[in-house]
């Protein structure tokens, strides 16, 4: 069984798809991450971002082993630089098959992102799109990083949220949308536990 997520930045959707995957017992990847430790690996290298052959290269070759320990890659600035290499196409073609490969392990994965649903995994048996208001996502967003002992500033993350959400969804490259047979789920007014409650029903509905 495969289980789709996908979602604007700060949307819930990566907790959403932790969860889901604890409550059945199945394998979890954070797409994001991917592009992630791409834009890292660039960064390390003193290599811009707008590099496309050196971006292209480090997918085709990049270590997957330790992506969820890599602490590096939560922060905001690698979202933003993961945004901005995930235009690529050469980039998403180099890491589709690993993300197609892991969805494909028994007895189930949840795999979250922004074309899960719409190019990844076209035929996963459940599809969600997690949205929520920019401002709420900002919010959250400016809660995490306080927690981590970061310095953020509520409105100059709401401007980066709004700047990525106009990138991602208006790239020419599997641009950020709901699939035709997705569930859409806002969680602008839910907390964790009413949300992951939302899409357990709606995973058990489809499912079934």
């Amino acid at each position: 069984m495969i289980i789709a997520i996908d979602g604007p930045a700060a949307s819930g959707k990566g907790t959403l798809g932790k969860r889901l995957a604890e409550h059945y017992g199945f394998a979890h990847l954070d797409t994001g991450l991917l592009y992630r430790a791409v834009a890292r690996v660039l960064m390390d290298r003193d290599v811009p971002l707008a590099d496309r052959d050196a971006a292209t290269q480090v997918a085709q070759n990049l270590d997957v082993s330790h992506l969820e320990d890599d602490s590096r890659l939560r922060g905001a600035a690698m979202g933003e630089a993961a945004s901005v290499i995930s235009a690529y196409q050469p980039v998403r073609d180099a890491l589709l098959a690993f993300q197609r490969q892991f969805g494909e392990q028994p007895p189930g994965a949840v795999l979250d992102g922004r074309d899960i649903g719409t190019v990844v995994c076209p035929s996963a048996d459940v599809k969600l799109f997690i949205t929520a208001a920019p401002e709420e996502r900002a919010r959250r967003r400016h809660l995490e990083l306080l927690r981590r002992g970061e310095q953020a500033e509520y409105e100059t993350i709401l401007d980066e949220i709004r700047r990525r959400d106009e990138r991602d969804m208006n790239r020419s490259t599997a641009p950020l949308k709901a699939a035709a047979d997705a569930v859409t789920l806002d969680t602008t007014h839910l907390d964790a536990d009413a949300a992951f409650q939302a899409a357990l029903r709606i995973v058990e509905d489809k499912g079934s």
